[in-house]
Formats: structure tokens, sequence, C-alpha cells
């Protein structure tokens, strides 16, 4: 059976707002995507997230976004390749700091929102992050969907792992379908299980065409900032080791998956 990585955005809120309950996801957790300013997070909820990381031993992922901290990250913004670069090299340098304070290191990054649905398709875009990414630091694993993004890290010798999301609905060509159209985001928690037992065991995810399409999940990106999504996360985390699967780190679920290639 196969190894995952369980990862959660956490770190969201901004001064005395907070969103989601982060210190019950990182009871299910093995990495943790944090936000780190840009459209969400300020240093008091960067350092703190970090330092509960080290302390349980969640690995700890860069969430760069857009520059939209109104928007959540999540509206486009006309921004040049060179722009993408210099705020992802910002919002890395800011949380590799904080992780090394507590003596702890960035693993991984994941591009946030909108940035993470355009670098899927904008080889520019996908360029600018890859590059920053291995320039400050080339041990950085790239959580990416499949797509721009995970060509231009492999091509830079970073290693890349590929997130599936179960409560996003996919279109035919493995993209997510834009959370502006009806239907975008699943809300059944019997059936964002049963996709997520089956993306992580077979491989398959249905598109909203109702065809099967192939999807490779290193690991499986679970939402806590929606009521219920806590409960929903642990019951994920139950009923895929209920099946077989272990959960682990990006790093572990790697090695694992290249042990198993060179057999």
């Amino acid at each position: 059976m196969p190894t995952v990585d369980l990862v959660a955005d956490l770190g969201e809120g901004f001064g005395a707002y907070s969103i989601g309950d982060d210190n019950a996801l990182l009871e299910i957790v093995s990495s943790a995507n944090i936000a780190c300013g840009f459209h969400a997070g300020d240093p008091d909820i960067m350092d703190a997230t970090v330092a509960e990381c080290v302390r349980t031993g969640v690995s700890i992922g860069a969430h760069p976004s857009f520059p939209d901290l109104r928007g959540f990250g999540r509206r486009a913004m006309d921004l040049t390749a060179d722009e993408v670069r210099t705020d992802v090299i910002y919002q890395l340098g800011a949380l590799s700091a904080f992780a090394a304070y507590h003596g702890g290191s960035v693993s991984h990054l994941a591009p946030h929102g909108r940035l993470g649905n355009l670098v899927a398709t904008r080889a520019d875009y996908a360029g600018a992050v890859a590059d920053a990414a291995a320039r400050v630091d080339p041990a950085l694993i790239i959580l990416a969907q499949d797509g721009e993004l995970a060509i231009a890290a492999a091509e830079r010798g970073l290693r890349v792992a590929i997130v599936g999301i179960a409560d996003r609905a996919y279109q035919d060509d493995g993209t997510l379908v834009p959370r502006s159209q009806p239907g975008a985001v699943i809300h059944d928690p019997a059936v964002i299980i049963e996709r997520t037992v089956r993306m992580v065991c077979e491989g398959l995810i249905e598109a909203v065409s109702g065809r099967d399409i192939a999807i490779q999940a290193d690991t499986v990106l679970l939402h806590g900032d929606n009521p219920g999504a806590v409960d929903l996360a642990r019951l994920i985390r139950s009923e895929l080791i209920a099946v077989g699967v272990t959960i682990a780190p990006l790093a572990e679920v790697l090695d694992a998956k290249q042990k198993v290639s060179k057999q």
C-alpha cells in the first residue's frame, strides 16, 4: 500500500483574526503550508505556527502568494515573472528565519491561491517560482499540481510532490475547476472521503465530466477553514490508515516512492 503525506494550510489568520483550528489540525497532518504574510499571516502568527510545527514534528512548508491580503491571495494580479520571483524569495526568507529561530527548517514550498493555480499553466510564473526555490535552497521540495511548475522544478533538479485535493472538482485536463464556477468545491464528507481513498490507492479521481482521470497524489491537502473541516480531516486520516496507507511527511513519501521505482 502507498505512503502519503497529509498537509493543511496553517497560520492564515491576521492580527486579532484567526481562521481554522490550527492546533487541532497539527494533530492530524504530517506537513503544513504556512502563510508568509502576503495573503494572510503576520510575524506573531508565523512565529507561533512554526513553533508548534517544530514541537509536534510537523514538516514546515512555505505558502507564498500574490501580495493580496485583502483578497486572500485568490485574485489574479498583473505581476511580471521577476516580481513573482522576488515576492517568493521575500516570503520564503521570512519563514526560513522563523524556522531557524525555533531550531527547524523549511522543507517544502507550495504556492497559494491564484498564484498556485497560475503556476500550473504559466511557464514564466512557474520558472520564477522554481528559480527562487532552487537558488535559495536546492533541497526544497516543490508541492504542486501536475503542470508547468512541476516541470520547471524538476528541470532545476528540485524534488516535486504532486498534491491531490479531494474536495475540489477536477477538469478533464487535470486542472481544478475555478472557484467561480458552480460545483468547484465538494461539500459531502462521504464523497470527499471516497475520492481521497481512491485517489491515494488507485491513482484515479472522477472529473466533472464523469470520466476517471489519472492523478498522482504524494500529498493530500486537507482544508481546515470551514465548519466540520477538522472532523473531516480526522476521518480522512483514519480511513486511509484503515485501508493500509502509511501517513508520513513529504520527504519520507518521496524517499519511499524512489525506493519502489528502483525495485
